[in-house]
């Protein structure tokens, strides 16, 4: 039976307004979540354990404010939940490196993630902690089964391709059509008493960091035509201006 983990990132709020205080982003106010495509993964997860057998473990790296999305996925119904420790910003290089540790500690056979982080959009957790670990990687995937196995779907040219990935593997995980299941009563009053254990891991020192930070240049104001008068116009600026003609 599969010891599987599932990477979870608390990110936020895709709804949430950003704002920029000074040359960095206040997120005082800013409501927290898990990333959105880890939530398809936790999903991918445990459909995992209910065919095959085994444990899930939910996993994050942060500060003790990202207990809260380890709380949400217990409530879904993981097995474990697990924080390593980290008060400051990582870069790649240190996360995947941390991310190695954890899951060779853990000891596990498949890990799970989100396609990317809704912050960051980078999409190289997966594929980045696979090469670290040495074990095969599929990204993107739209679908999973597990039939004395893992296959999985992912996008190809034209197309879907169907891969059967052997373990160990790290998997990560797009929409497709999965439908993310919602905690039940029970699901949550039991992640409200459980404990989230907590691991320290040394990371090498980050040699990225971010300078300032700013909000992209206002969009200019649209233009409305009306009446068969401005065909023309409105011909020529989709062809010079929108580039679409």
């Amino acid at each position: 039976m599969p010891n599987i983990i599932v990477l979870v990132k608390q990110v936020p709020d895709t709804n949430a307004k950003i704002l920029v205080s000074g040359e960095s982003v206040d997120l005082s106010a800013v409501k927290m979540v898990m990333s959105p495509y880890d939530e398809f993964a936790l999903e991918t997860a445990l459909q995992h354990k209910e065919a095959a057998g085994g444990e899930v473990t939910a996993l994050t790296v942060g500060g003790p404010g990202a207990e809260k999305i380890l709380k949400d996925a217990k409530a879904m119904g993981v097995d474990h939940i697990v924080r390593v420790e980290t008060s400051s910003s990582m870069d790649t290089n240190a996360l995947q490196t941390v991310l190695k540790q954890a899951i060779t500690n853990l000891g596990a056979e498949v890990v799970y993630c989100g396609k990317s982080a809704a912050d960051t959009g980078a999409g190289s957790t997966g594929p980045g902690v696979a090469a670290r670990l040495g074990w095969a990687s599929a990204s993107n995937i739209t679908a999973a089964t597990f039939d004395g196995g893992v296959s999985v779907m992912t996008p190809g040219n034209g197309g879907n391709v169907k891969l059967s990935v052997p373990l160990p593997a790290v998997i990560s995980c797009d929409k497709g059509n999965l439908k993310v299941r919602k905690a039940n009563i029970k699901g949550i009053m039991q992640a409200k008493k459980a404990t989230v254990d907590v691991h320290t891991i040394e990371s090498p020192i980050s040699t990225v960091t971010v300078v300032n930070q700013s909000l992209p240049p206002a969009k200019p104001a649209g233009k409305s035509y009306q009446g068969g008068d401005a065909a023309a116009e409105v011909a020529q600026l989709l062809r010079d201006e929108a580039n679409l003609l």
